[in-house]
């Protein structure tokens, strides 16, 4: 059954390239980035997977007044198996990010270059890779008239790049009774260019805003004024001292240490010859599981603030743009983990790694609601990047060992 199934995905390199190409040519930004939407690419998807004979295909749409359509959509699929008592999952996303600076392009971003056995464009490898090798190897159970011994779920997904709000995270919330905890998700939106990483676990990610606020003066006269650029530059080092608090180390995760890294600087008085009383500094905090953001790294982080501002006379105030709690692992002994590995070593001819990243992805949805789930592609992490690029051959690839996996479901 497996060598049939294989011998068909190897056939389907030329439809592969076609979807590719259809696809890239509707961009599907989010309002944030500046565009409407998947609509109009989620629509044209569900009617390529109808003429591939997939069933119970329904949209979900989250409400997103911004749109032309009130509505952010995400699609589900589904090939019948023999049981619904579980459902194997291929979830990736529609929506891609902007090409950034054209002229860095060797060539129109949302026009597909076919070269040296790469596709060229916006959006082929985040995620079209995973959404065409998880469309052809269902369609290959389709096409073989073999039937899996459980439901086939494909997952198509709207704002994975924003946030998720308007997508996984909408349908976790709104639709729990998509999902079930035995279910096998995977999620091929990362991985390595050898296709042995598989992704079961994530830091706590927590970006941080300090605003320090203070009394500006004159350059000349410090003593009539209060410092907040020098207050926080003393904070940003004392922050350092994060490293030596929360030593713990991981080695399922690179680097296997709680990260507290200074990043961006607001500007604040435009003059060199005035003190400022406000300044705003931000930190990327990317933290091992094994420590409460709140209750131990913010509490920390307070009482570092509390002596600058005894120091300095001054205000700190924290704010987050962004901070998430890390979500279970997923057990290393998990049916996905396992089904997963054996497909790498079979189909790569590799032996699989289990790893920890440093946060961030859709995966903490459904970890967080207790179902197993793991990131894996083939790839080379060009997503984001001018000339963005995947392999042809990781397409068919990955979707041989979706195959796998399938048919050996138990």
């Amino acid at each position: 059954m497996l060598e049939k199934l294989i011998k068909r995905i190897e056939s389907y390199k030329d439809e592969m390239i076609k979807l590719q190409t259809e696809i890239t040519a509707i961009p599907a930004l989010s309002p944030e980035n500046g565009g409407d939407g998947e609509h109009e690419k989620a629509e044209y998807l569900k009617k390529v997977l109808a003429k591939f004979g997939f069933s119970d295909i329904k949209t979900y749409g989250a409400p997103d007044e911004r749109c032309k359509t009130k509505s952010r959509p995400s699609v589900a699929a589904k090939v019948p198996g023999k049981s619904s008592a579980k459902t194997f999952w291929v979830m990736s996303h529609t929506d891609i990010v902007p090409p950034g600076e054209l002229s860095l392009w060797n060539s129109d971003p949302y026009k597909v270059v076919v070269k040296d056995g790469k596709l060229y464009g916006r959006g082929v490898e985040d995620n079209q890779q995973g959404l065409v090798s998880s469309v052809f190897a269902f369609k290959a159970f389709i096409d073989e008239k073999i039937v899996p011994e459980y439901d086939l779920g494909l997952l198509l997904v709207a704002d994975e790049e924003t946030g998720s709000k308007y997508g996984l995270g909408y349908l976790i919330k709104q639709h729990p009774e998509l999902f079930k905890a035995e279910d096998i998700i995977v999620v091929p939106d990362g991985g390595n260019p050898d296709g042995t990483m598989i992704e079961i676990a994530e830091k706590s990610i927590m970006w941080m805003k300090i605003r320090t606020i203070g009394k500006q003066c004159h350059g000349s006269r410090p003593e009539c004024g209060n410092n907040a650029h020098k207050a926080n530059a003393y904070l940003a080092v004392k922050f350092d001292n994060l490293y030596k608090d929360f030593p713990a180390r991981d080695e399922l995760f690179a680097p296997p240490i709680s990260t507290f890294e200074p990043t961006k600087k607001e500007a604040n008085v435009p003059n060199i010859n005035t003190i400022p009383g406000d300044d705003t500094f931000y930190m990327d905090c990317r933290v091992l599981p094994s420590y409460d953001l709140k209750n131990e790294v913010i509490a920390k982080m307070r009482s570092y603030a509390d002596e600058i501002e005894k120091q300095f006379g001054v205000k700190v105030e924290f704010s987050y743009p962004q901070i998430e709690q890390a979500a279970p692992a997923t057990s290393g002994d998990s049916e996905v983990v396992k089904l997963l590995s054996a497909a790498i070593r079979d189909i790569y001819k590799k032996e699989p790694k289990l790893e920890g990243i440093g946060g961030g992805t859709v995966a903490a949805f459904f970890r967080r609601a207790n179902i197993a789930c793991v990131v894996w592609s083939k790839l080379d992490e060009c997503c984001h990047q001018p000339n963005e690029y995947c392999h042809i051959d990781n397409m068919t690839g990955d979707a041989k060992v979706f195959a796998h996996m399938i048919t050996g479901m138990k």
